[in-house]
């Protein structure tokens, strides 16, 4: 690590923390710290919310997965194109949800359902999302120790320290500390910067990589593979085990099904500053992917190329050397990529992707603490309280919780030893919630006569298969299912379940237009700032769009459709193609070699300087609302009927 390393890592991080300590003063109410006083425009929302993705254990998960599929899962990928696009672009389930004004997806559940089924579900969401969060600090921390080559193991008062505790502790507690100081003001504002910053190094790295390796010898790594476990044929990859073809299908479903159920960021589902911006966040955030797309894929192709290939068998076997010294099997499989990657970075590109990958771990450690800490305070603590909270008490509350999760996370880090691959993990373990709740939001926000006990059903049908799928996982490691399969039969059960118990106790349909502030029950301001009344052509319809996109959002929007569904069509034509001829793993290496480094290269460079500018106009925006909104001290994520 060179002085301009470290001085790529500390400026940012000091950036953040005194904006972080400045935006305190905006906090007034408990809407406030929850969703940012519902002010959030659309450039903020998907810088911020796409940043939490720049951590070390998403980083980690994405190397495993190329290690074992390469791009030819990338191919299949491309039957999720058009399921994520429609499901973005039509706003499903986030432009109803932003309706019914809910903090939390809890507090919905008592709006649709009752107070008892927001209990349960606020109790379960809870303990899956601190479960599901506990690995990722402690994967974060050993990231860093290994990059960095710090010693694996400290003196503190004459003990030996695993290095990863304290370094755990050290951005467990600067996290926490920004997440207290503003709630989702701070996480709104500092994952923006960071995502500014971020995006224009994901730039750099990925141009500075290109020139540390050649092609050919990328190229002679992804060809030199055993027959059946093709890194560049998608249709040669029979032997390829977890991350093949049915967990693309699975995901596809498990993906629709789950929209917006997983609560790991519930915050930005309500911080947008109307229901229409809440939908053009998540269309933007799809542009925003190519920026770090390339990056992450060149940086596992680079660094599979240096631990295969001949010309560098003198670094490979150094990395070696340090990861048989891990004793923990699932930590030397994680491990093994940053130590690489230690090796192979020149001086400048190491700070820079150390600040990414640190403002990584802020921001997804923040949004982690500050929605399960608001969760357990808004859907348990505060619902069974027969006094009101005072706005400074609620405060409070909610700011101590985030202290105990990041307590348990701390805890959780040093205990549990995480034996499945991370995505995996992270599949079964949202499938706790994911598995019941998925259905429970589809059917409360789309069907008028689904019912409580229907949602009670569903619930614990799904959260009951995927417990049981844990326990197995963790105490039979060969067992025939793995996570993502698991977390496919608890939804389809919950599916199931929820209808047939639905159909059976439904008395009257639900009031859709209250739930959804429709009609005579409209909030003024917001059906004024969506209205911008313009027709939408009969294809627009088709995709989704309707009369609240203006002539900006249509182009942004269309542009994403038509390069989306362009690499649709060419997945179809080129599978029916290759089963009527094949043609060479050479031919697939090339075709990944334009598509997956070059094109989005080149697109990344153009989304940086847009959303850039994008962000600095929403920033201004939102600290213009921030300072002008009225304050409702009743606006507390409580229901009153």
């Amino acid at each position: 690590m060179t002085t301009l390393d470290w001085l790529f890592i500390i400026l940012p991080i000091l950036a953040l923390i005194l904006v972080g300590g400045y935006v305190r003063r905006f906090v007034r109410s408990v809407a406030d710290f929850m969703a940012g006083g519902r002010n959030a425009g659309r450039y903020l929302l998907s810088t911020a919310r796409s940043e939490m993705n720049a951590g070390a254990a998403l980083f980690v998960a994405s190397f495993e997965q190329f290690a074992r599929a390469g791009y030819a899962i990338q191919w299949w990928n491309q039957i999720l194109v058009p399921v994520g696009l429609i499901v973005a672009i039509s706003g499903f389930v986030f432009y109803r949800y932003r309706q019914t004004r809910a903090l939390t997806l809890a507090q919905f559940f008592e709006m649709r359902y009752s107070r008892q089924f927001r209990l349960f579900a606020g109790v379960i969401g809870f303990l899956a999302g601190i479960v599901n969060f506990g690995v990722i600090p402690a994967v974060g921390a050993r990231f860093f120790v290994y990059f960095l080559r710090l010693p694996p193991d400290l003196d503190l008062l004459g003990l030996s320290v695993p290095t990863y505790i304290p370094l755990m502790t050290l951005f467990l507690g600067l996290t926490m500390l920004l997440t207290m100081t503003g709630g989702q003001i701070t996480v709104l504002i500092t994952d923006c910067l960071g995502g500014m910053i971020s995006q224009i190094f994901y730039v750099v790295i990925a141009v500075a990589m290109i020139g540390l390796f050649t092609w050919a010898e990328m190229r002679e790594v992804l060809l030199n593979q055993p027959p059946g476990e093709s890194l560049v044929n998608p249709f040669a990859t029979g032997k390829v085990k977890d991350f093949n073809l049915w967990f693309i299908l699975m995901l596809a479903v498990t993906s629709v099904y789950g929209t917006m159920a997983w609560q790991n960021a519930h915050a930005f589902n309500a911080s947008a500053a109307s229901p229409h911006d809440s939908r053009m966040g998540a269309i933007l955030g799809r542009w925003r992917w190519f920026a770090s797309g390339v990056m992450v894929t060149i940086l596992a192709m680079c660094t599979l190329t240096f631990l295969q290939h001949p010309n560098y068998a003198a670094g490979a076997a150094e990395v070696r050397g340090v990861v048989d010294q891990i004793a923990n099997p699932s930590v030397r499989a994680q491990m093994h990529w940053p130590i690489a990657l230690s090796c192979i970075l020149p001086g400048g590109i190491k700070g820079m992707l150390c600040a990414i990958i640190l403002m990584g771990v802020i921001s997804g450690d923040g949004m982690h603490l500050h929605s399960w800490g608001s969760i357990l305070i808004q859907d348990v603590v505060v619902p069974l309280r027969k006094k009101p909270l005072t706005v400074p008490q609620h405060l409070a509350l909610l700011r101590r919780a985030i202290v105990g999760v990041a307590a348990f996370a701390l805890l959780f880090g040093i205990v549990v030893k995480n034996t499945d691959k991370l995505l995996l993990w992270w599949a079964v373990t949202q499938a706790i919630f994911v598995g019941g709740a998925g259905i429970a939001i589809i059917g409360g926000l789309y069907w008028s006569r689904g019912t409580a006990a229907g949602a009670w059903a569903g619930m614990l049908t799904g959260s009951t298969l995927a417990t049981g799928g844990i326990v197995i996982i963790q105490f039979t490691p060969d067992f025939f299912l793995n996570g993502m399969q698991i977390s496919f039969l608890a939804s389809i059960s919950a599916i199931l379940v929820y209808l047939t118990v639905s159909l059976l106790t439904c008395r009257a349909p639900h009031n859709m237009d209250a739930l959804l502030h429709r009609g005579q029950y409209a909030v003024e301001d917001e059906s004024r700032a969506a209205a911008a009344k313009v027709a939408p052509k009969w294809y627009e319809k088709i995709i989704g769009m309707d009369h609240h996109f203006t002539r900006g959002d249509r182009w942004v929007t269309l542009g994403i459709s038509g390069w989306s569904f362009l690499w649709f069509f060419v997945f179809v034509l080129g599978s029916l193609l290759y089963l009527w001829k094949p043609w060479a793993d050479e031919t697939w290496a090339m075709y990944w070699h334009l598509t997956q480094i070059w094109l989005p290269l080149v697109i990344g460079i153009a989304t940086a300087i847009w959303f850039t500018i994008g962000c600095v106009h929403d920033l201004k925006d939102f600290f213009r609302r921030l300072r002008a909104e009225t304050v409702d001290a009743t606006d507390d994520g409580t229901v009153r009927h």
